[in-house]
């Protein structure tokens, strides 16, 4: 008799569950449309930081290609960097490109 009760409290408990849940979420869809829109300043301040880290390191990496060509050709004008993230063709308008690996073993 008493784990019947046991039983009926439990199946109590989780039908009141399931419908002050459902009150909470049915109170909530029916506000959403009144809402303001969500931000996206956290989305740009991470695309902005994105960015110029990438500016801030190519930078870092042709001083630093700069430097090495210094050290072994001192006095002479560095040429172009090859770009390194981009295998396809470039073109240089002013300027002489440094030629790709493929066009100059042939």
């Amino acid at each position: 008799m008493q784990s019947q009760g046991i039983w009926s409290t439990l199946w109590r408990k989780y039908a009141d569950y399931k419908y002050n849940k459902f009150e909470r979420f049915a109170v909530w869809e029916m506000i959403e449309p009144y809402r303001r829109p969500k931000t996206f300043t956290a989305l740009i301040t991470i695309y902005v930081a994105a960015f110029y880290t990438g500016v801030i390191g190519a930078a870092v990496t042709e001083q630093l290609y700069k430097e090495k060509f210094w050290e072994e050709h001192p006095g002479k004008t560095v040429p172009l960097m090859k770009p390194l993230y981009y295998r396809g063709p470039w073109r240089v308008y002013r300027g002489e490109a440094i030629a790709s690996d493929a066009s100059s073993s042939q």
